[in-house]
């Protein structure tokens, strides 16, 4: 039975307001005497940029005891990717559990004294990142403890109405593919919380269920540009929250390790390309196919770091003219069509890139897309398997909307 608490009555405007802020208007009384557990990092702020750490630990109803930091930490400052030992936040004196280390699952002793675990954190919109991972991961651990669960719920920044991508496939489960559910899912932290454990997706006690302190003013078409709430880099890659988009076009191509998705320039996942490339020639090629929504522009890039470093890159700019109905999954494999049909012998999923074949179908959450489109390069014959489930899962979900 999914709960929510209900904001103070006072009228602010009609701009965005986070569960968080939504809380400090309640002066966090749903946490009074209870000794907390906060799981966060650098995305948890409020309009101001205060960050949720320093609010929490500042209020006088939170006895805010340890905190629980996911990939790249509590304060964001690791790399994707890399793992984090446990250590104490140098402003709070707290301590913080790595839940991106040895364990990804808060261990009975992290939690021993704790009377309830608080999880707020930014998410993008998309599977195989991995805050939504952790969260479920968490409330497993906090219902096997008998701890109650708060979502200080946020915006999805894809919106609540666009939904992508074949749900995860037995066999193709991952801390990049952890749940059954579309690699767009159209849900926000709180409402996808909700459906893990009312659908049983997760592993939780009878009776368990997680609070969702809600957002105030958000609607399903709106963008995050919309929100009026600032925009905190969700990990070093994603500095703003238009390249949440980008992420969609161009991730999955770039689990190849092969063709370049921009990261290493200064517009990561809005660029594609590779040094055995033509920039003008695959530009028009794309322009040919008359993706709407989309623009490209010819473009030569010399990553500054990472794989692709000093390399002669040439390629494309994607630039998203209409970020409410523009096709985001399809463009990485429309990319890679264009490339094919310019340069036949150009192909990526052979055996130059069979050691990423693994993670490249844990990400997309089944083997039959990559299988499929290797037979001849064209996004018409995939489409029909990244759609699958799709419109279930949308009528499912809904379900469990908390906002229009």
């Amino acid at each position: 039975m999914m709960s929510v608490t209900k904001a103070q009555s006072e009228e602010n405007g009609d701009r965005v307001y986070s569960g968080l802020e939504n809380a400090v208007q309640q002066d966090f009384e749903f946490l009074k005497g209870k000794r907390v557990g906060f799981i966060t990092n650098q995305t948890a702020v409020t309009k101001d940029l205060q960050s949720a750490v320093d609010v929490m630990f500042a209020a006088q109803n939170v006895n805010l005891v340890a905190l629980f930091g996911p990939e790249h930490g509590v304060r964001g400052i690791e790399m994707a990717g890399d793992k984090i030992e446990d250590q104490v936040d140098p402003k709070t004196g707290l301590p913080v559990y790595s839940l991106y280390g040895s364990t990804r699952k808060p261990t009975p002793e992290m939690l021993e004294g704790l009377d309830a675990l608080v999880y707020d954190i930014q998410d993008i919109g998309v599977r195989s990142y991995t805050y939504i991972s952790t969260m479920g991961l968490a409330m497993e651990a906090a219902s096997e403890s008998g701890l109650e669960f708060y979502v200080l719920d946020r915006p999805n920044p894809l919106g609540g109405e666009r939904v992508s991508g074949v749900p995860t496939k037995p066999g193709f489960e991952s801390f990049v593919s952890a749940f059954p559910i579309p690699y767009v899912y159209g849900l926000t932290p709180g409402e996808l919380a909700n459906m893990l454990v009312d659908e049983k997706i997760i592993d939780v006690k009878d009776g368990f269920s997680p609070t969702i302190i809600p957002l105030k003013n958000w609607t399903r078409d709106m963008t995050f540009m919309e929100t009026g709430l600032p925009w905190v880099p969700t990990s070093p890659h994603i500095p703003h929250p238009e390249t949440s988009y980008y992420y969609v076009t161009t991730g999955v191509l770039g689990e190849l390790k092969m063709i370049s998705e921009g990261v290493g320039t200064t517009i990561p996942f809005e660029y594609v390309g590779h040094e055995d490339l033509d920039a003008l020639e695959l530009a028009e090629a794309l322009r040919k196919m008359e993706i709407p929504g989309v623009l490209f522009r010819a473009a030569a890039m010399k990553p500054y770091y990472g794989r692709d470093e000093g390399k002669y890159l040439q390629g494309v700019q994607l630039v998203i003219e209409d970020f409410k109905n523009a096709p985001l999954l399809e463009l990485q494999f429309r990319i890679l069509e264009a490339i094919h049909q310019i340069n036949p012998d150009f192909t990526v999923l052979d055996e130059r890139t069979q050691r990423r074949h693994k993670m490249f179908d844990w990400v997309i959450g089944t083997d039959e897309v990559r299988k499929t489109f290797a037979k001849s390069y064209k996004y018409e014959d995939i489409e029909p398997i990244l759609m699958e489930g799709v419109k279930e899962f949308k009528e499912k979900s809904s379900e469990y909307y908390l906002y229009e």
